[in-house]
Parts: C-alpha cells; sequence; structure tokens
C-alpha cells in the first residue's frame, strides 16, 4: 500500500478523464516503475532509483508531473 505520496493526491495528478480512478492510478505507476527497472538494468547503474523502491520513485514522478497518461 502507498502511504506517501497519498492515493487520493495520486489519483488527482492523472488528469481530468482520470481523475479518482484507482485503477489507472495503479497502470500508469506499474509501467512507469517497470521503466525505471529497465533503465536501470540496461545501464548497469542500479543508482538510477536513487535507493528507492521503483514504484515509490514512480509515485514521486507522477505527483511531480513528471508522467502524464497518454491514450496510445
Amino acid at each position: 500500500m502507498i502511504n506517501e505520496p497519498p492515493v487520493d493526491l495520486l489519483t488527482d495528478k492523472l488528469g481530468e478523464k482520470y481523475n479518482g480512478s484507482k485503477y489507472a492510478l495503479c497502470v500508469v505507476a506499474a509501467k512507469r516503475a517497470r521503466q525505471l527497472v529497465d533503465v536501470a538494468k540496461n545501464q548497469n547503474n542500479p543508482a538510477i532509483l536513487d535507493s528507492k523502491k521503483p514504484l515509490t520513485a514512480a509515485a514521486y514522478e507522477i505527483v511531480d508531473g513528471k508522467v502524464s497518461v497518454v491514450n496510445g
């Protein structure tokens, strides 16, 4: 369970279409966490994650507005 940042804040950051959707939050956070892990493995540099777990790093990126939802 994610306690920090709060789930309500995370779902609000997904945009108007997905506002409040915990399912969309799970999908976006999981995809971004997988990207972070893949980059760390490809560059053979686990320090990319700054000693945070990938899901935590993804959550903070969502709150900071670095990750957005794009319909594809």
